[in-house]
């Protein structure tokens, strides 16, 4: 959601949300928080997003399905950009070989809009070097289904077991 000063993403899973601030700085003192700071602006037809102060310290901090850690030094810089099928094609190819995709196609027949994403992450306490990627998104025919972690506790992609999900055997109510 574009808002006059930030910049409101919504995720479709857990009810999470982040909120990027447009055209600002970091802060001098940025408090470590479960999705960081983020600060963005445009360049061109590409909102640019820097993120640091992810928290590390906190169950399942990854940073991508495979399972990969990060550490507080963890910098992230990301380029959206909306792109018809032919801007978007050959990040889709790339995509299809290199990142998890779910069952069926996005969008077969090559009509509608494509959201790709670049990204550079830095992490000098986890990587000898930054690393680079590119994923694309594309509409689905049908509704936006909400998914809420408690109720599929084995969709932790990197363990392929059951997450740590607290459990009641009463209404806490």
């Amino acid at each position: 959601m574009q808002q006059l000063h930030q910049v409101t993403i919504l995720y479709d899973e857990n009810h999470q949300f982040r909120q990027v601030r447009l055209n600002e700085s970091h802060p001098p003192n940025v408090k470590p928080s479960w999705h960081g700071d983020s600060v963005g602006h445009y360049e061109g037809d590409a909102l640019t997003i820097d993120t640091v102060a992810v928290k590390p310290d906190r169950p399942f901090a990854v940073i991508d399905l495979f399972g990969t850690p990060y550490t507080q030094a963890l910098h992230v810089i990301e380029r959206y950009r909306l792109l018809d099928y032919e801007g978007a094609k050959d990040g889709l190819e790339r995509d299809a070989k290199e990142n998890y995709r779910p069952e069926g196609d996005l969008r077969p027949d090559g009509k509608g809009k494509w959201l790709q994403i670049q990204l550079t992450v830095e992490d000098e306490g986890a990587f000898t070097m930054p690393w680079s990627a590119t994923v694309s998104y594309g509409t689905r025919p049908g509704a936006w289904v909400e998914k809420v972690c408690a109720e599929n506790r084995f969709g932790f992609f990197s363990t392929g077991r059951e997450a740590a999900v607290p459990t009641a055997k009463t209404p806490d109510f």
